[in-house]
């Protein structure tokens, strides 16, 4: 299975890591979340009828989330963990191409999967604690955070995106 980083691009969980940073919320970054919400989530009514209830889960042979120096719309680690630690760890692992120095390109694999910190994991748990994401919202944030991730990765029109979209109609 690929290495999961939960570093997020573009999405609330980006915001909501610089407003704990920040120490609050103001009336722009509310503005940013409702720019940004995405059309999936929890069961609503719509144009087309019901829309089914999105259900993260991770696309082997991806690895976006393993590019960790990722560029500038992309959360700090300082913005993200309140433990200089974490941050050393996390910058730690930033190889010279900027991926992660487990993550074996010829397999699109993580060498130390069942051993990754825990911020490589994409869990509700993980997801509160570094963004205030709750168990509720988890689901719909951390696929938009895959996605957004891929697309800056591999880009809009790539497989990778492709995969992982029909990965969630399954």
């Amino acid at each position: 299975m690929a290495h999961v980083a939960a570093f997020p691009c573009f999405s609330s969980v980006v915001i909501a890591a610089r407003q704990r940073q920040n120490g609050g919320e103001n009336s722009a970054t509310r503005r940013q979340q409702q720019q940004l919400k995405t059309s999936g989530g929890s069961t609503k009514k719509g144009f087309g009828g019901e829309r089914k209830e999105l259900s993260w889960k991770c696309v082997e042979g991806c690895g976006a989330c393993c590019k960790l120096a990722k560029g500038p719309s992309f959360a700090t680690p300082e913005e993200i963990f309140s433990n200089p630690s974490d941050v050393e760890l996390y910058r730690s692992l930033i190889g010279p191409d900027g991926w992660c120095i487990h993550y074996e390109k010829s397999t699109r694999k993580c060498s130390i999967y069942a051993d990754r910190p825990y911020f490589c994991r994409v869990e509700v748990d993980v997801f509160e604690s570094l963004y205030g994401i709750d168990k509720k919202k988890f689901n719909k944030e951390a696929c938009s955070s895959c996605r957004d991730t891929i697309k800056a990765i591999y880009g809009f029109d790539s497989k990778e995106l492709d995969n992982f979209n029909q990965s969630l109609k399954k």
